[in-house]
């Protein structure tokens, strides 16, 4: 089976891999990515194709990976490459935009499959899962047989699998920007260090869990704006609050500036980013 991947960073070269490990051959395009990406395409012995055109005559199953804001523009750009087979959004995205996508696949007879991963490219078996629901749901799953990622059918409805995705993001990402936001309170009111004392009382060593979680999470930071907006348009439309979720794309908003940096953030500097005052909006008063 020859299947496409739109694109390979971290954990896109982490599904390429595990297709290829399952027998498939692994098709990228290489027309205006970066160096870092050629090499990890190099490294897992990818097969190279220049656009996205080529690539839609390569494979007939097309997989993307891509941040949230971008899964429109990709799907539209293998549509318009005049795509026929199966298309895989396996992005962060609402239930409701997936389903969206869905529905521009089916009107140019294309076989959308809806995708949501969970879980880190940790290179073990077992560890991250990508859940499917579609139609074609099984070709997709018959992929990734070999691992290390695991797959899951959750029926047939488009949807499923990105509603699962946002609400268990919403506890393991959601959870880190609450208490991202609990320190940042704590800090400008002059309690931090004796929340820590309080926290300790109860468990020894929790304000360093809570540290070590924030800062694990900073340097990805950037990448986890757009899916709390996603997380709270999925509440939202599930009439659920989504307020919550949209505060969490805030205090993912101030720790963004850890990208690309080397290293652990230290307390300080976390508290620091945190802290800052947001800078006003055309149009909006400060409180």
């Amino acid at each position: 089976m020859r299947i496409g991947i739109l694109h390979q960073g971290e954990m896109g070269i982490y599904v390429a891999a595990s297709a290829k490990n399952s027998g498939c051959d692994v098709y990228w395009v290489s027309k205006g990515r970066s160096a870092a990406t050629r090499d990890r395409a190099t490294k897992f012995g990818l097969r190279e194709v220049q656009t996205v055109e080529e690539l839609t005559k390569e494979c007939p199953i097309i997989l993307s990976v891509c941040p949230p804001h971008a899964a429109e523009t990709v799907a539209r750009e293998v549509l318009d490459a005049g795509f026929k087979g199966v298309f895989v959004d396996a992005n962060a995205i609402a239930p409701q935009r997936s389903i969206q996508i869905g529905n521009s696949m089916a009107k140019r007879n294309v076989s959308f499959v809806d995708g949501g991963i969970i879980g880190f490219p940790a290179w073990k078996t077992h560890t991250t899962c990508l859940y499917l629901s579609g139609e074609r749901a099984s070709e997709v799953a018959a992929c990734f047989l070999t691992g290390p990622l695991d797959t899951k059918i959750l029926g047939k409805e488009i949807g499923k699998a990105s509603a699962l995705k946002m609400c268990y993001a919403a506890n393991t990402k959601g959870t880190v920007a609450l208490l991202a936001g609990i320190l940042a309170a704590a800090e400008n009111l002059g309690v931090r260090e004796a929340l820590f004392e309080q926290w300790r009382s109860e468990h020894s060593d929790y304000p360093e869990q809570v540290l070590k979680r924030i800062q694990n999470n900073a340097p990805k930071a950037w990448r986890f704006v757009a899916e709390m907006a996603e997380i709270s348009q999925t509440f939202s439309e599930a009439r659920a609050p989504g307020g919550f979720h949209q505060a969490a794309a805030d205090i993912y908003e101030r720790l963004s500036i850890f990208r690309d940096v080397k290293g652990e953030p230290t307390l300080e500097q976390i508290l620091g980013a945190l802290c800052e005052r947001r800078k006003k909006k055309p149009n909006e008063t400060q409180p």
